[in-house]
């Protein structure tokens, strides 16, 4: 009788922390992601000035650079000259950084050397 006590509690254990997991899972949710392509006007200009400054205020609100480089092009017109993506937890999270005078300071001086094309998609969970 103890054995079989044993078993029951063991498999219910198993079943419930299973159950947690999944639950636990569940609630996380897929971050979010911004696109950049930049088209330049200058680049020095945009690469002293804007980047730098633009990096640390990114940092500064949780997001991070996921991928930034040439591109490649498999159908439709290529991408312009900077593209990039970037990656926060929330869209809250993106739009605080987007929005804070921070970045607002930094995204004028960079609008001196480039034209922007932005926008966020959010993530899929996996």
């Amino acid at each position: 009788m103890k054995m079989r006590q044993a078993i029951i509690l063991l498999l219910a254990g198993g079943v419930m922390g299973a159950a947690a997991v999944q639950a636990i899972h569940a609630q996380t949710k897929p971050p979010v992601y911004f696109i950049f392509e930049n088209e330049l006007m200058n680049r020095e200009g945009y690469t002293k000035e804007y980047v730098p400054e633009a990096v640390t205020t990114i940092k500064a609100h949780g997001g991070r650079l996921l991928a930034i480089g040439k591109t490649t092009t498999f159908s439709g017109d290529p991408p312009k000259d900077s593209t990039g993506i970037l990656v926060w937890d929330n869209m809250e999270q993106l739009e605080a950084w987007f929005n804070s005078p921070e970045y607002k300071k930094i995204r004028a001086v960079g609008e001196k050397y480039a034209k922007y094309r932005n926008f966020a998609v959010p993530g899929v969970a996996q």
